[in-house]
């Protein structure tokens, strides 16, 4: 696989057949059902957005017509996933030589969330059930047929640890199928789906939650959670037979295998991400057997540095490195990669291009082209002919001269760290005029960012004339752990903070309307959207709360099994129960007890089937709410997890949610 497939995997007993799909998702109604606002009220909402707009949410929000194109290995397939007419979107490969093209994986009822080819000969792909992210795994052959479920396991998480290129059928995958505290390595046949336990993860107190395998499928090291919040790491040197307990982290601290060094003789070499010794995670070059760094490969000092390529071909020889700063910033290495890097640079100019996948002898590469202005382009830059080929456009209805640039920005918290983000603004600010704002602040929240990038969001609300506020608060991954670690304990508190200086920041520059202003995000992101409706009342004109935390006790309780191991990481980070003082902040960032501080509209828009944020976080706010006789319009889809993935439910929301934000921040 040309990339990494992180996948739960639900299935029932026993191997399935051809066209191995789930059978058609049962709609069952977690919550409170009678508590969700009804088709009539959502489509009514819908009708406060008004005027005539150019572009409309289809064409933002519809799947594009062609997607998610790969490479065979060997480049004589290209694949790719295409919508029919009636939203299905099917794989279907393409003969490069011929122009044939077969239909190879067919989307029923569950959405094929990812796929990707494991040899010349077949392709794995993913399925959950109506989103609860309890995925299947499965393979089948070019043409549909041997479709078989690899992961046959009833209540099972699985998914691929290490792909095999020497071994052509074969995946290293983890299950927690023996307990489901706890994931384990298997070696599975993609042909026959044989199974073959690699390691056993025999102690829950100790949970192994990372298992490092070489390109011949060799377990060379593993991590443990010890006490919650220790991170230990257990080596086998070359030669040894035990596994030697290696060294000692704390459970925020970076030390991972990237890749072993292939182009040594020596075979305890790897390159490694670290921030052992640094605030920064740089890539180094280690030797396991001589415990030491060898040489540093990358690091900067800003920006955690996290990008290595290395080409198998020519003998594992570092292509090129990078970090994500205000963009992402990749800085070629060897002589080959500055070539192909000099003439793509040369074709595409300062638009963002990512090399996403290549064939094995490297000969032919699959570029994606795009900018804060451009969802993508592919190309194919074929190295013998030295040739860059346009092969489709994701949105070729979102004319780039019409999209909304996305600004960095950095400002001062009233504390005083830097604080990074953006801010994208439509045409109407930049020609003087102050504008509404919509504040979204980012899901996790910690190690997670905002980037640089074309969002959807951002430029369907730009071309309503709305702005969009990033902030990447203290806790946001990619700026070092000390500013990480600045967020432990602030959920709700100092992290809003932040949040409120990046709304001054904006004001200060003059582009913004302060009195039509709006929250809005998913996650860790609605939660924000509760807290700031919460804590700063008059800020905001509404909000809407998606997929968002209300209680932190609930949210802690709903814990499920496979993420026991990371609780006591979760209370070091947001706050711990057990402790009557955090125990007592805990409820002061709850905003279930501080229903009596909103008093601007809110929308609340929940998945029946999250497992990360139950139903139950979105019921007992809208329940404490109407209580008081506070109007809130409640969307629920019981075919959606931890976000919308279906078309249709992605338009509905974006309809009502541009209905809402007109009603409420229109003059």
């Amino acid at each position: 696989m040309k990339k990494r497939i992180v996948v739960i995997a639900l299935a029932i007993m026993g191997m399935s057949s051809a066209n191995a799909q789930m059978a058609k998702t049962e709609i069952t109604k977690p919550g409170d059902a009678s508590l969700p606002s009804s088709k009539e009220e959502l489509e009514k909402l819908s009708t406060f957005e008004k005027g005539t707009y150019k572009y409309s949410v289809e064409d933002f929000f519809k799947k594009p017509k062609a997607s998610n194109f790969q490479l065979s290995p060997d480049g004589k397939f290209l694949s790719y996933q295409e919508k029919d007419v009636s939203g299905k979107n099917h794989v279907y490969v393409k003969n490069t030589k011929t122009g044939e093209v077969v239909l190879s994986i067919k989307e029923k009822e569950e959405l094929i969330r990812e796929y990707s080819w494991i040899n010349n000969e077949r392709l794995v792909y993913s399925m959950d059930k109506g989103g609860n992210e309890n995925y299947h795994i499965y393979a089948t052959n070019l043409d549909g047929s041997n479709a078989i479920d690899l992961t046959p396991y009833d209540g099972v998480k699985a998914g691929i640890l290490k792909t095999l290129k020497e071994q052509k059928d074969y995946l290293i995958i983890s299950m927690n199928k023996d307990n489901p505290q706890v994931n384990e390595p298997y070696k599975v046949n993609v042909v026959t789906g044989q199974l073959e336990k690699l390691h056993t993860n025999d102690d829950v107190s100790i949970p192994i939650v990372g298992y490092d395998f070489d390109k011949d499928g060799n377990l060379k090291g593993f991590h443990r959670i010890v006490n919650g919040l220790e991170n230990h790491y257990y080596y086998k040197s070359n030669g040894s037979k035990t596994y030697e307990h290696f060294n000692n982290a704390n459970w925020d601290e970076i030390f991972n295998v990237l890749s072993f060094n292939y182009a040594t003789e020596n075979p305890d070499d790897a390159y490694i991400l670290t921030n052992l010794d640094s605030d920064k995670i740089r890539v180094v070059l280690y030797d396991f057997k001589e415990k030491k760094i060898l040489k540093e490969i990358y690091s900067n000092d800003t920006y955690d540095a996290t990008i290595l390529s290395l080409s198998r071909k020519r003998n594992y020889e570092i292509d090129y490195v990078g970090f994500n700063g205000e963009k992402v910033e990749v800085l070629p290495v060897s002589n080959t990669f500055k070539k192909y890097y000099q003439k793509l640079k040369k074709e595409f100019g300062d638009q963002q291009f990512y090399l996403i996948d290549r064939t094995e002898a490297e000969d032919k590469y699959l570029i994606l082209v795009t900018s804060d202005k451009i969802q993508g382009k592919y190309f194919q830059y074929d190295v013998k002919q030295d040739k860059v080929t346009f092969l489709f456009d994701l949105l070729p209805q979102l004319k780039e001269e019409d999209m909304a640039g996305m600004l960095p920005i950095t400002f001062k918290s009233r504390d005083g760290l830097t604080i990074h983000g953006y801010i994208t603004l439509p045409k109407e600010a930049l020609n003087g005029k102050k504008v509404p704002l919509i504040v979204n602040p980012h899901g996790g929240p910690q190690s997670v960012r905002d980037s640089w990038s074309f969002i959807k969001d951002d430029q369907l609300f730009a071309s309503r004339g709305y702005a969009t506020l990033h902030v990447n608060f203290r806790i946001s991954g990619g700026y070092g752990k000390e500013f990480m670690r600045a967020g432990f304990k602030q959920i709700g508190r100092k992290v809003m903070d932040d949040i409120e200086d990046g709304v001054q920041y904006v004001i200060e520059q003059g582009w913004i309307d302060k009195d039509r202003m709006a929250i809005y995000g998913a996650s860790h992101g609605g939660y924000a959207t509760l807290m700031g409706l919460v804590k700063t009342p008059d800020l905001y004109a509404c909000g809407v709360d998606y997929v968002g935390v209300s209680n932190v006790e609930t949210i802690l309780a709903s814990f499920p099994a496979h993420w026991k191991p990371y609780l006591k990481m979760f209370k070091e980070t947001w706050y711990d129960l057990d402790n009557p003082k955090e125990a007592k902040i805990s409820r002061s960032v709850s905003p279930i007890y501080h229903v009596d501080k909103i008093k601007k509209p809110l929308f609340v828009v929940q998945g029946a089937n999250d497992i990360r944020v139950t139903i139950k976080e979105a019921d007992q706010i809208v329940t404490a709410l109407r209580a008081k006789n506070f109007q809130v319009p409640y969307m629920v889809k019981y075919n959606e997890g931890h976000g919308f993935g279906r078309e249709e439910n992605r338009i509905e929301l974006y309809k009502a949610m541009m209905g809402f934000f007109a009603q409420h921040l229109k003059k």
